[in-house]
């Protein structure tokens, strides 16, 4: 192959490089990034612009709220030409947009800091107790040993967490058969299960698989379980399930224990959110966040219904 020919080869293999780096960079932005072509249809968009604007769609105009925001606040314009096509990158940024992070940061990082203490402070105490007279040293030790598992536990939580949205934790390489995996839950929680009095149970169709590695799945799974180990209350049944409704997999978890209130079952998914019963069980506040959040991550949808008494079902929908 002459000189010619060589050179002809590198220069495509780099722009195939750059229109690869090109489309990662919007894809996996954390902002809101939108691309448009000569006609202002939508050409590509962040993943971030796909969970937040609703009808954001390719190779149709910028939805009526997005537009909306345009004029408000013009967005920050990239012009770009790609192969001969003119395109537009639209960068969605507002002059509040870092306040309002460092605000997020910090209630977060107050947040951690309440859940710690929690647990240090009873630890402290029966440390202290452990010099009192006739004091049960064998039971402060276990209790003590308790509390340090649930201060690793919450740290390995936020650590978790913090990865994914970072973005260091991979969600959707590769897809995985959902039963197989839920029914390894299972039988991993058996033992808790039977302590707390609950019937645990997996079901579905085989061959159904999400679009996520298998450890997420895991981790989506053992999350929804544990959850209803904790609170749904004893002599609940607690089912994890998988099947599919037309093109998209679902998979479930319900029980029919004590259920939650109307205004607990909007705030399941946030942060350290525990309803008032919840506060008096051991956990760490992230379980069904880190759940959204991963299964958002792969274009899934996520919602909880139940109310007082007739317990609680959550539904992660995934593309089929």
């Amino acid at each position: 192959m002459n000189t010619r020919e060589d050179g002809g080869h590198n220069r495509s293999d780099e722009l195939r490089l750059e229109a690869e780096r090109g489309r990662v960079l919007v894809e996996e932005s954390r902002e809101i990034v939108v691309v448009i072509d000569g006609e202002d249809l939508v050409v590509a968009a962040s993943r971030r612009a796909r969970e937040a604007i609703e009808g954001l769609t390719e190779n149709a105009p910028l939805p009526e709220s997005l537009s909306r925001r345009a004029q408000e606040s013009p967005p920050l314009a990239v012009p770009l030409e790609v192969d001969g096509h003119r395109e537009t990158l639209l960068y969605f940024g507002q002059p509040g947009d870092l306040a309002a992070y460092e605000e997020l940061r910090a209630g977060f990082t107050a947040a951690v800091s309440h859940e710690l203490r929690t647990p240090l402070a009873r630890l402290m105490v029966m440390l202290d107790s452990a010099d009192l007279p006739g004091a049960d040293v064998a039971e402060l030790i276990a209790g003590a040993r308790r509390e340090v598992e649930n201060v690793s536990e919450l740290i390995d939580d936020v650590l978790f967490l913090s990865e994914l949205e970072t973005g260091r934790q991979v969600v959707a390489l590769g897809s995985t058969e959902a039963l197989p995996v839920l029914e390894e839950v299972v039988a991993g929680l058996s033992e808790s299960a039977e302590r707390a009095g609950i019937a645990l149970h997996a079901e579905g169709e085989r061959g159904i698989s999400v679009p996520m590695r298998g450890r997420m799945l895991r981790v989506i799974a053992e999350n929804l379980a544990t959850n209803a180990l904790r609170y749904a209350g004893e002599g609940a049944t607690f089912t994890l399930a998988a099947r599919r409704e037309g093109d998209t997999v679902v998979v479930e978890a319900s029980d029919d224990g004590v259920g939650v209130s109307e205004a607990d079952l909007s705030r399941l998914f946030e942060r350290f959110y525990r309803a008032d019963r919840a506060r008096a069980t051991r956990g760490t506040g992230l379980g069904l966040a880190i759940v959204k959040h991963v299964v958002t991550s792969v274009d899934g949808e996520i919602e909880a219904t139940g109310a007082p008494g007739q317990g609680l079902r959550i539904r992660c929908t995934f593309p089929g």
